[in-house]
């Protein structure tokens, strides 16, 4: 029989990649017992490729406000009970309920292609599939000129982002192109995107309000392209309109509608887009508990953000930090029965919207708050994890030091550290802690191309995790949580002497902010 190599190769290839997946620690360091149980069931009896499946695959991308953030939700509580954890759902607000559907956007005028493109969250749906004349924005110099134009794009679809020359990316260019060419091209990507922003600015509106204009005067519908600089990945956020369609268009396509429609052929594309608009929805924080044997009031916290935007699956932002905190809970569960302090995972809702469940839970639970002894957030990326901060607390380096010699030799050495540190005053849900003055820490990851290729873009799926690096964070996580807990001292909340500004003045400690309790008024 003959043998179909394009599918046997693959086969071959997944088994090596489950044989390598392990987390290697040297045979002659005396780990202590527990941690070395820690570093043996990752090893052998992982669960995060298959809870990777149930979240990713199953239940895709979870946007606050939608079913599947629900699911999610619930998928994870019932996770933790599996294992025997106290588990249940905290609701800290409400959000406008939202879901996504099936979107068609193709052009049919002057020739028939099909367009790859992606509705903004919270946009509107087209009731009926819209068909209409592609414009662009007019070359203004100043407000009153832009507005003189505006009632022109009724019955328009408008295109009001940059247009990018060139498609490729800058490691491409400066790879391949000789030293001169590399800098002519990089001058003039700067200089049109100066323009650009100048343009925008000229014309009196920002990314707020010129959709709100463009709806208000009219257009069928908006398009951008929020492209990141790397082939093929667009970031995809919210919709800035209220009752017309609002979509992202990949850089190659509304390059080519950009084109057509500048030089007068008129190009009309139809868009069809089935999303639901549902009642508000109850916003909920899952929360998960080890009751404390020794010292129930006082709590060890580990943290990930659950919801992610929905331009893909959220896989490294932040599915990979959720999976990562409950294999650290199911390991602790069945490896640590005694534990000394309370242990609590938190899953947050909504944190790409200003961190709204981390600042609910803080809000919400002052008692957790007076007796939280450290959390330990993970947020950004697949990466294994190699920087700690002290996050601007004094003493962070007589606590974090002590728990990280309990870390495996091989994972501790990745692991850069920054004592005392600058507190965070936002970005990831650690900060929500450190503004309240509780000890809490970035795990810090390596970047794997987070910012560039996976964050917040239609590109953070599945295969861009690589599990042997999430469980590296796992046993990480696992040991600082079980030495934070061991600890017979409480730590230390003094904070560092703040540095002063280019002003002369001390820096500020980072405000504690209280959540956004519902989407009214969220642009």
């Amino acid at each position: 029989m003959k043998i179909n190599k394009f599918f046997a190769v693959p086969a071959v290839v997944l088994v090596a990649q489950f044989s390598w997946a392990q987390v290697k620690v040297d045979t002659k360091e005396k780990l202590d017992p527990v941690v070395k149980s820690f570093v043996d069931e990752i090893n052998n009896s992982s669960q995060l490729e298959n809870m990777a499946y149930e979240l990713l695959d199953g239940i895709g991308p979870r946007l606050v406000g939608t079913p599947e953030m629900l699911a999610a939700n619930e998928w994870s509580a019932a996770k933790l009970r599996s294992w025997g954890i106290e588990s249940s759902l905290q609701q800290f607000g409400t959000w406008k309920g939202w879901q996504r559907g099936i979107t068609h956007v193709d052009m049919v005028y002057p020739r028939v292609k099909s367009l790859a493109a992606t509705q903004l969250a919270w946009s509107p749906a087209t009731k009926k599939a819209i068909e209409a004349e592609v414009v662009v924005l007019p070359k203004a110099s100043s407000k009153a000129e832009f507005d003189a134009w505006l009632p022109s794009v009724k019955g328009k679809i408008v295109l009001i982002a940059q247009y990018q020359k060139i498609g490729r990316s800058d490691e491409q260019i400066k790879e391949f192109a000789t030293p001169e060419l590399y800098e002519k091209l990089k001058a003039e990507k700067e200089q049109a995107g100066k323009d650009f922003r100048d343009y925008v600015k000229n014309i009196g509106y920002d990314n707020n309000t010129l959709p709100e204009a463009l709806e208000k005067a009219g257009a069928a519908g908006i398009a951008i392209s929020n492209w990141t600089g790397i082939m093929g990945a667009n970031r995809i956020f919210g919709a800035k309109t209220s009752k017309i369609p609002m979509i992202d268009i990949d850089v190659e396509d509304y390059g080519m509608l950009y084109r057509m429609a500048e030089n007068g052929a008129k190009p009309k594309i139809k868009i069809d887009t089935q999303s639901k608009i549902l009642p508000d929805a109850k916003s909920f924080n899952t929360i998960g508990i080890i009751k404390g044997k020794e010292k129930p009031e006082e709590y060890v916290i580990l943290s990930a953000h659950l919801d992610s935007w929905d331009g893909a699956q959220g896989a490294t932002d932040n599915g990979t930090g959720t999976l990562t905190m409950l294999e650290t809970m199911r390991i602790l569960k069945k490896y640590y029965p005694n534990n000394k302090r309370t242990i609590v995972i938190g899953l947050w809702g909504s944190e790409e919207q200003g961190l709204n469940g981390s600042r609910g839970f803080v809000a919400d639970n002052p008692q957790i708050m007076k007796g939280t002894q450290a959390v330990f957030n993970q947020d950004n990326g697949t990466g294994r994890v190699i920087n700690i901060s002290g996050q601007g607390f004094a003493d962070s380096y007589n606590y974090i030091g002590k728990w990280l010699n309990g870390v495996p030799k091989t994972v501790r050495d990745q692991i850069k550290t920054d004592f005392p540190g600058m507190p965070g005053g936002g970005g990831s849900d650690h900060a929500s802690f450190v503004a309240a003055g509780v000890p809490g820490f970035s795990l810090s990851s390596l970047n794997w191309g987070y910012f560039g290729y996976t964050w917040h873009t239609t590109k953070d799926t599945y295969d861009k995790i690589v599990f042997d690096e999430v469980k590296n964070n796992v046993v990480l996580t696992a040991a600082l949580a079980y030495m934070a807990s061991e600890d017979p001292e409480f730590t230390s909340r003094a904070r560092r002497v703040m540095p002063l500004d280019d002003k002369g003045e001390a820096v500020k400690w980072p405000e504690a902010k209280g959540p956004r309790r519902d989407s009214k008024d969220f642009k």
